[in-house]
């Protein structure tokens, strides 16, 4: 339980900070037990611009399949004309899945 509060903690001083617009929208990334999920967020509007997870494409658990959804939403942002984006870790820390997933999406073209 104090997990939970210190990582909403962090989730909302982050949230303070990071602000998607359309030309630079917020990649966020959201990690369960078993899946990876990551969105192209344009907070101004309100509106998701792209989505990828790793559940639509059956991929199991781990580092792999966090990096296959870096390559997808990479190339879903490039074909919205997107090359710029702001990352939001959502509260989980910079390391495993949630690098894997950055460091894919930079190999695929996106700046952040």
């Amino acid at each position: 339980m104090a997990n939970t509060k210190s990582k909403q903690r962090i989730r909302y001083s982050i949230r303070k900070k990071i602000k998607g617009t359309a030309d630079v929208p917020r990649l966020a990334v959201f990690r369960s037990n078993k899946h990876i999920y990551c969105q192209l967020i344009d907070d101004i509007s309100g509106v998701t611009l792209a989505n990828a997870d790793s559940k639509s494409l059956n991929l199991g658990s781990g580092v792999p399949s966090a990096v296959e959804v870096g390559k997808l939403i990479a190339d879903k942002a490039k074909s919205k004309n997107i090359s710029k984006v702001v990352f939001d870790r959502g509260g989980n820390l910079y390391h495993g899945r949630v690098k894997a997933l950055a460091d894919a999406a930079r190999e695929g073209g996106l700046v952040f």
